[in-house]
């Protein structure tokens, strides 16, 4: 059996990719600093969760040592202390680039022995955030940028492992009905992307039709970081 590694799977596109792989056969690990959820949202069959606190090295070292076989690694986790970067203190910055950064280079580095057995691959969820931005987003922009450029630098480095990155664009999982005709339009695909959306991307990133992909990041946006905006 197949076995994917993923980290924040938990909720939102950890949860969905937890369960698209766990539905099609593979055995799951769900990495979550919320153990309580992660047991409560186990799915059925092929599901395993793992509390671990991805700013904490030695739970990182933890959660690795307890697998035997994997075949596919997803860094999903992430956290945000968005705020005016005048005030925004050195411990909000460093818990962010601690989960979203340092977090998948411990992770990856623990794991490549495991992938490099099994042929395997690490796939880096990655945003949109790391190429355009929104004021009071510098301690997330810059771990998710940072990603973008570990993610190249691995898969050299891990080489065979293939190293990739998903960059979703806005993908609306808490509340969709809040959702306006406008939200949906202003996408030149047409509508909010959805947690299944990035799933999907991942599935196919870690499959055998992937194989001559390596070291690149894939947009999952609707089009947007492509649209010309003018003002009105």
């Amino acid at each position: 059996m197949r076995t994917l590694l993923i980290t924040g799977a938990a909720q939102g596109i950890g949860l969905a990719t937890a369960t698209l792989f766990a539905k099609r056969g593979w055995k799951v690990y769900g990495l979550d600093i919320q153990a309580e959820s992660l047991f409560a949202t186990s799915l059925q069959g092929g599901f395993e969760p793992l509390a671990c606190d991805l700013a904490d090295p030695k739970s990182i070292e933890r959660a690795a040592a307890s697998l035997t076989h994997l075949d596919a690694l997803v860094n999903n986790a992430a956290t945000h202390a968005n705020g005016d970067p005048l005030t925004l203190s050195a411990e909000e910055w460093k818990r962010v680039i601690d989960v979203n950064l340092t977090a998948p280079f411990l992770l990856s580095r623990a794991v490549a022995p495991l992938l490099m057995q099994s042929g395997g691959s690490i796939v880096n969820i990655a945003s949109t955030r790391a190429l355009m931005s929104e004021p009071h987003t510098e301690a997330y922009s810059a771990s998710k940028g940072g990603l973008l450029s570990l993610t190249h630098a691995m898969a050299m480095s891990l080489s065979p492992v293939r190293v990739n990155a998903v960059s979703p664009g806005w993908i609306e999982h808490a509340a969709p009905e809040s959702l306006h005709g406008f939200d949906h339009t202003f996408h030149p695909s047409g509508r909010v992307g959805s947690v299944s959306d990035v799933a999907e991307m991942v599935w196919f990133l870690t499959g055998d039709h992937a194989e001559f992909i390596t070291a690149q990041n894939f947009v999952v946006d609707g089009g947007v970081t492509k649209k010309m905006i003018y003002p009105e």
